[in-house]
């Protein structure tokens, strides 16, 4: 296979460095959180809309009944997660918080076991428990802080296991039609479920401040639309392992952002906490791999 002229692992580096400003510019704005994630998905719609009414509309004709509702369950799934997540952030740290909701390949972890009743090895379960132990080592820095900081905590674990559903209801319709127009339709449907959220809560929809317009469209350029695209054109150079490992730097990203732009102290029990998580998450991930290897050489043979 030729080698793309970018450099993939500069295109992941790049991906990392976009998604690790969603926290930033989630702290900057002074609009509520539905509003913020409102606009973030609004703007991020808009800017697919020409590429997907000129190469993938006609997709939608195609789409069945079953992927229909599982688009829309995914598509809710990932508002309340947008809510969830950017409300935590008005309670606890950017550390505290992206470490928290990067434990999401758990959730899924316990997900896949419930809903496909897929087996996981003892090292797989035993980087689980590392994990939810370095996640309660943050949590408990936290409550000596405050209360609020520790529920803070919890909204980013709820976030977590909502982004998971997401993922576990989307990943069967993405076999069935292009990721482009997924992409777009659970955006859209996301959007539109802010939208009567925000009404329901009488949060108003305008004015804001300038600086706020200006992050609603960086977080739908950078976190949304340029990373996680790069992260996707990556899949075809390097492997699932490498992005998913290369995505958990995204914690160090933000906290280093928030320590430089939002003066965030960094506590010693995020520090440990989330050394703890990253390492747990990374046995996981490798050992997920090694047994992907495993079926894929069992089946050749």
């Amino acid at each position: 296979m030729q080698m793309p002229k970018i450099n993939p692992y500069a295109a992941l580096a790049i991906g990392v460095a976009s998604v690790s400003f969603s926290a930033i510019l989630v702290k900057l704005a002074t609009a509520p959180s539905g509003v913020i994630a409102f606009y973030r998905l609004l703007f991020t719609v808009l800017f697919m809309l020409p590429v997907f009414l000129l190469k993938y509309r006609h997709e939608l004709a195609f789409i069945e009944k079953r992927d229909w509702l599982y688009s829309v369950a995914s598509g809710v799934f990932l508002a309340f997660h947008f809510i969830l997540w950017f409300e935590s952030l008005n309670y606890t740290s950017v550390a505290s918080s992206t470490v928290l909701v990067t434990l999401q390949p758990l959730f899924a972890f316990v997900g896949a076991y419930f809903f496909f009743k897929e087996r996981f090895s003892m090292k797989a379960i035993l980087s689980g428990i590392i994990a939810i132990a370095g996640s309660l080592v943050i949590s408990w820095g936290d409550l000596r802080i405050s209360g609020m900081a520790f529920w803070g905590d919890i909204l980013s674990l709820i976030a977590c296991a909502l982004v998971t559903g997401y993922l576990l209801f989307g990943q069967n319709v993405r076999k069935r039609i292009s990721s482009i127009t997924y992409t777009f339709v659970v955006y859209a449907i996301s959007a539109a479920t802010l939208f009567l959220y925000v009404i329901f809560k009488g949060e108003p929809l305008a004015p804001y401040p300038a600086a706020d317009w200006m992050y609603f469209i960086l977080l739908a350029i950078f976190p949304t639309l340029l990373g996680h695209s790069l992260f996707n054109w990556s899949l075809k150079w390097l492997s699932t392992s490498t992005i998913s490992m290369g995505i958990l730097l995204e914690p160090v990203g933000a906290t280093i952002l928030a320590y430089f732009i939002l003066d965030e102290p960094i506590l010693w029990t995020q520090v440990i906490g989330g050394t703890v998580i990253l390492a747990g998450l990374m046995i996981f991930l490798r050992d997920e791999r090694k047994s992907k290897v495993l079926k894929e050489s069992a089946v050749s043979v």
